[in-house]
């Protein structure tokens, strides 16, 4: 039988840092989320699992796609200044001519003209983990 408070800060903690863990390894952002559906659930194990996954050098494939997730909550909403402006830097990224804190920025900047409660929230957004 599942612990209902642990559950509950289980899914408090993944949701602030589940796009800070897919920016450095798919793989672990899909065995958290394996975990969290299993019958017992621990927030000590969850945020192992996240520390493994930050200790990881910057990969600039996983950032894009974890970016890439979050661009999402505005593709509806942004101009289409804003997708290609946004677009844009995530290419320079990709390319290495902008770093990671330029995209979170630039969501944060978003965030302004189109909020959005579950990223404001969020640890790759806001930096570090929450």
């Amino acid at each position: 039988m599942k612990d209902a408070k642990q559950v509950s800060l289980c899914q408090k903690l993944w949701a602030r840092n589940k796009y800070l863990v897919l920016s450095h390894s798919s793989r672990i952002y899909l065995e958290i989320r394996q975990y969290l559906k299993g019958d017992q659930v621990e927030v000590a194990q969850v945020q192992a699992m996240i520390d493994q996954a930050v200790s990881l050098p910057e990969n600039r494939g996983q950032v894009c796609n974890a970016f890439q997730h979050v661009w999402g909550y505005f593709k509806k909403k942004a101009s289409p200044a804003e997708k290609a402006e946004f677009l844009q830097l995530l290419e320079r990224y990709q390319d290495g001519q902008a770093e990671q804190g330029a995209l979170a920025a630039a969501v944060r900047e978003l965030l302004l003209k189109y909020p959005n409660r579950y990223l404001q929230e969020s640890a790759l957004v806001f930096g570090g983990q929450t």
